[in-house]
């Protein structure tokens, strides 16, 4: 069922909502000229009108019972934010210039997720536009945009939207977002769009007044959860359903990440998550171009990615968290809350062998045992990455990686990235070492919920023990101070750092033993007490041999016995890199000795006989 107001063009539109415990629906006109229409009753809860004298202009609400008048919970716009009227688009009038575009193979994806309000001065879709040929030329092919819908205020990260199908009017709007997508295309850059499909935040949501969209039944960080395996449930879905469809279709996304699988409870023999991934597959072959959902989950569950016809999920791709957290804490050190279950080269080694390290075993920090394999999991189906927005904008304060490690353990942590036979994702500003926090903000309006967010952001902290009191999230210093510094790029260490990002994207791509991303075609292996790892990658005739040095100092090794004779490709403590300089031969053979600099990398390519 469509739900929403849908424009046929010549001033005509279609306005379909889901109130089944109403008794009267009405249509209300608010501009350019007020008027009530009465709605009908199109059955299982839906009231429907038709009518002239509409353009894409037009802004309306819901009157209910003759009482309530809320706005379209599938408006695709909010001109006047979350507490105003509705108002309709016509999308037909968009002029898209992408008809060759077919997408990339998720295989093929290098991502970089970013905010659109802090990406920019402007933080505005348009502003995006200019720096698009810079991402491309180090090798950038998909932006990965979190969430635009509508959200309370001028400043949020986007996952307290309260309308799913409207664009955050902040950002520039329906059309500005198409503007993004439309340059992208034309620049060969595929697009993922961040969806909240868990919760919706507590300002403007009026879901509430119109049906049981929520259940009691579980609950989650953010409140009662939504319905999803209750009665009157099928709506539920539906409304879900249709706002990732409306993403493919009416902004030709190519690409949705899911946020936060876990927060959706759903006891269903046939699990929403499940009957999603059929849907966008059966869109997928009616436009002839693939469209890819891809999921945030904390369960360490094969089962997402799993096909359906093996009782899984049939999701194209879901986030490792545990390769992070075993990066990261092989280079930092830390060992608060989460990180205390890592900290080990070994579990950096299963990591990259696998995906993830808690495949069954028991967790400290959760008290249980956790996860279960992802061996037989394909590498094509795993997004790592040694930042993303949570992992930063979710410390106290909002620290990126390149202020908590040296410089050449930035370029290790790209190195073990992009290195990967997994899918990379790369954070706004990491390829230059952006030094500016990501830290959460909102502008919320109502005073008793910004102090429970205050309060809420403290006790997040509490299992790290942070001695700092958190920024303010509704003060506007806290959103300006994470706007990134992008002429930065051009200077010092920064510049350098991106021409060794831009270096290894290259590396990845031309060459035939990284291009494959293949868990058969890798070995990995470290030396007993040694904060060594040892990768080797290969397709005939192509062979990689990778060593990573997670030491400060620098460290005497014998590789594992190798045959045949191997060239240096590309050593990060070389002095083109700003590195201390290299005290590595330019050949390697078998049996030889090699030194290598602390917290750095070199990978060797096997010589043609």
């Amino acid at each position: 069922m469509k739900i929403g107001a849908h424009y046929f063009g010549c001033g005509r539109c279609e306005f379909t909502v889901w109130a089944p415990f109403q008794k009267e629906v009405a249509l209300k006109i608010v501009s350019p000229q007020e008027k009530i229409i009465p709605m009908e009753n199109g059955g299982k809860g839906y009231w429907e009108i038709t009518t002239g004298d509409i353009s894409d202009k037009t802004r309306y609400l819901y009157r209910l019972n003759g009482e309530k008048e809320r706005p379209d919970p599938a408006s695709h716009f909010q001109p006047e934010g979350v507490h105003g009227p509705s108002q309709v688009t016509d999308h037909d009038s968009f002029r898209w210039e992408d008809s060759e575009w077919n997408g990339i193979p998720i295989s093929a994806m290098i991502i970089y997720e970013l905010h659109t309000g802090t990406f920019t001065p402007e933080g505005t879709f348009e502003a995006i536009i200019p720096r698009l040929d810079e991402l491309k030329d180090i090798g950038i092919n998909t932006l990965e945009i979190m969430p635009i819908a509508q959200f309370p205020g001028e400043r949020n990260w986007g996952y307290d939207g309260a309308y799913p199908f409207a664009v955050q009017n902040s950002y520039g709007g329906p059309t500005g977002f198409k503007c993004l997508v439309n340059e992208c295309h034309k620049r060969g850059i595929a697009v993922i769009l961040d969806v909240v499909y868990n919760h919706l935040g507590p300002e403007g949501n009026y879901l509430w007044d119109y049906g049981h969209y929520f259940t009691k039944k579980y609950r989650t960080p953010w409140g009662d959860a939504l319905n999803f395996d209750g009665a009157h449930s099928n709506a539920v879905r539906s409304y879900f359903i249709e706002n990732a469809l409306h993403w493919f279709k009416n902004y030709h996304i190519d690409a949705l990440r899911l946020d936060a699988i876990h927060g959706i409870f759903d006891m269903s023999a046939r699990p929403f998550l499940s009957e999603l991934a059929e849907k966008v597959e059966e869109f997928s072959k009616t436009t002839g171009k693939t469209c890819y959902l891809i999921a945030e989950s904390d369960l360490n569950d094969s089962k997402v990615t799993r096909p359906r016809e093996f009782g899984g999920y049939g999701i194209n791709a879901q986030w490792c968290d545990d390769f992070h957290h075993a990066l990261h804490t092989t280079l930092t050190g830390e060992n608060q809350g989460y990180y205390s279950d890592f900290g080990a080269v070994k579990h950096l080694v299963k990591a990259m062998r696998e995906g993830f390290v808690y495949s069954g075993g028991y967790s400290q920090f959760r008290q249980k045992n956790h996860g279960n394999s992802s061996k037989d999991v394909p590498a094509t189906q795993l997004v790592t990455f040694s930042q993303n927005h949570d992992q930063t904008g979710n410390r106290m304060l909002g620290e990126r990686l390149s202020v908590l490690v040296s410089f050449e353990s930035l370029k290790l942590a790209a190195g073990v990235v992009l290195l990967s036979p997994y899918i990379p994702l790369l954070f706004m500003g990491e390829e230059y070492g952006e030094d500016a926090p990501f830290l959460y903000f909102i502008s919320h309006s109502d005073p008793t919920l910004i102090e429970a967010v205050r309060q809420g952001r403290k006790k997040e902290f509490e299992d790290f023990k942070w001695k700092e009191e958190p920024p303010d999230p509704q003060n506007l210093k806290t959103f300006l101070k994470s706007k990134i510094n992008w002429k930065k790029r051009n200077e010092g260490n920064h510049k350098v750092l991106m021409d060794f990002y831009k270096k290894l994207i290259t590396s990845r791509r031309t060459i035939p033993a990284l291009a494959l991303l293949d868990k058969k075609s890798l070995a990995v292996d470290s030396p007993e007490g040694e904060k060594i790892m040892f990768i080797r990658r290969w397709k005939d005739p192509s062979h990689v041999f990778i060593v990573f040095n997670f030491s400060r100092a620098d460290v005497k090794i014998t590789p594992p016995v190798l045959n045949g004779r191997w060239k240096k490709w590309l050593d990060s403590s070389e002095k083109i890199w700003n590195g201390p300089g290299s005290l590595l031969k330019h050949e390697l053979t078998p049996g030889d000795e090699i030194i290598m600099r602390g917290h750095s990398l070199v990978m060797y390519s096997m010589v043609k006989p």
